[in-house]
């Protein structure tokens, strides 16, 4: 199996410092900063955080679990579009990732309901991104569009 990697360094004190993370892929390349995880979130101006990229790793992972699923049951999806919403609050006295929402919008022809959420409460538990979170609150809303 593939062994996957990813690079951070860091220079500097906590709340000053700032780091760049990048992936071996090359995909990606880019700043983050106390600001950019603490004090203005996701996206800011002043580049990522680590919660940003663990939300589109569980978002990209179980779109491709719950396609996997669907397709096996003869439902090949149109299309599957997930929003990851992490939540990182203080759990004993220590910042923790504690929650993972999923929302997702899957297009799929001639499925029922009832079916189709087995698959997505069957994907939500057993993605590779899921299983590495087994310590999260991971729910999921998943439409049929």
């Amino acid at each position: 199996m593939p062994v996957t990697k990813a690079d951070a360094t860091w220079k500097g004190s906590l709340k000053e410092g700032q780091g760049t993370m990048s992936l071996a892929s090359g995909a990606y390349t880019g700043p983050f900063s106390f600001v950019s995880r603490f004090e203005k979130g996701a996206g800011s101006e002043t580049g990522t955080n680590p919660e940003e990229l663990l939300a589109a790793a569980h978002a990209g992972c179980f779109s491709m679990a719950l396609s996997g699923r669907l397709s096996g049951a003869g439902h090949v999806p149109e299309s599957i579009t997930t929003t990851a919403a992490i939540t990182m609050e203080r759990v004993d006295g220590a910042m923790t990732v504690s929650k993972s929402h999923l929302v997702s919008k899957v297009r799929v022809v001639g499925m029922n309901e009832a079916t189709f959420q087995e698959h997505v409460q069957a994907a939500a538990a057993t993605c590779p991104v899921s299983r590495a979170l087994a310590g999260v609150a991971i729910t999921v809303e998943a439409t049929l569009t």
